[in-house]
């Protein structure tokens, strides 16, 4: 709590009270900077530690399920470990961006599951809702970010999933505390991608063991898998197509509404054969690739004379000017 702003908040606390006081500090990890932290408000404190630090609960099964880096992939996988997992109660869902979280709900809504959101943005009112939610069973899945990760005390939670890997080892700690409380029994699942390797190592050793890979085959194998990215990759395909030529709809609803083109052998199979010969041939066009033709004789050549024809004599009517207007047909008076 101190390492996420309430620095200011516990400052001012501690002006307030007396200072003969007992003061009670717990924490699950206790890195360098956080008791250079402590030694602020604590004046001769006496350590007392139920475990080493930063050791995670034994009652807690924890695993790690491989995913590709798409984030649908992602989801896809979660769905599939909710349907799946064994005596789901209830579940926190970690995240480690805020939008994330919003995302994340939204897709689970989607896909009918019960489920409700908290995160830093949200006002204090509606985090005090969806957690009594939460407690009550009214909303078996919280997806939240790491404010949910310290400081709640809910017995019951059954299992954990860490959506988004922590970049930070001491969160995944406090992430995984959620569940296992009281000497219960919880279930602890991180998907990871390829580009979480390295926070993974470093879990891995500030916990001092490994974590094992779920059993079971959750490879997403092609991105049309999440119903809720097809439809907006296909929309924003046809979208872009359709407005650069013009808001034309595609070719096959075009060819449904007007008819499919008859072929053009089919039309000149189906014309009466007296009318295909009474049509001129077209001439053929004269193209880069095609064979040069002779010229025709009347056309003079380059460098050679020839005598000019005498042009025709051609009998000039007189124009008829009835279709102009009269006061076109006025003499024109010349200027002195």
């Amino acid at each position: 709590m101190l390492d996420m702003g309430f620095i200011p908040d516990i400052e001012r606390i501690c002006k307030l009270v007396p200072f003969t006081r007992q003061t009670l500090f717990f924490t699950a990890t206790m890195p360098p900077e956080i008791s250079r932290i402590t030694e602020a408000f604590l004046h001769n404190p006496a350590r007392i530690e139920v475990s080493k630090p930063a050791t995670t609960a034994v009652t807690v099964t924890q695993s790690q399920v491989p995913a590709g880096r798409e984030p649908h992939e992602k989801r896809e996988i979660l769905r599939r470990l909710l349907r799946d997992a064994k005596d789901l109660n209830n579940a926190i869902i970690f995240c480690n961006r805020k939008r994330e979280v919003a995302v994340l709900h939204k897709s689970l809504q989607k896909h009918g599951f019960s489920v409700g959101a908290l995160h830093g943005d949200m006002d204090q009112s509606a985090r005090m809702a969806a957690l009594d939610q939460f407690r009550k069973g009214e909303l078996p899945l919280l997806v939240a970010s790491d404010v949910a990760a310290r400081g709640l005390d809910i017995p019951a939670v059954s299992h954990v999933f860490n959506f988004d890997v922590p970049h930070h080892p001491d969160d995944y700690v406090h992430r995984i505390g959620r569940t296992g409380r009281a000497g219960r029994t919880g279930t602890a699942i991180s998907i990871v991608t390829p580009l979480d390797s390295k926070s993974m190592a470093a879990i891995e050793k500030l916990i001092g063991q490994q974590i094992p890979r779920t059993e079971g085959d959750y490879t997403v194998h092609s991105e049309a898998s999440d119903e809720d990215a097809a439809p907006r990759r296909s929309r924003g395909r046809e979208g872009s197509r359709d407005s650069a030529r013009g808001g034309r709809k595609p070719r096959r609803e075009r060819e449904a509404r007007h008819g499919e083109r008859e072929p053009r052998e089919a039309r000149h199979e189906r014309e009466p054969r007296e009318e295909r010969a009474a049509k001129p041939e077209r001439e053929p066009r004269h193209g880069r690739n095609s064979a040069p033709q002779a010229a025709p004789s009347h056309v003079p050549s380059i460098g050679r004379a020839e005598p000019r024809r005498p042009q025709r004599e051609v009998d000039h009517e007189p124009a008829d000017h009835s279709h102009l207007p009269a006061f076109l047909l006025r003499p024109v008076r010349a200027r002195a």
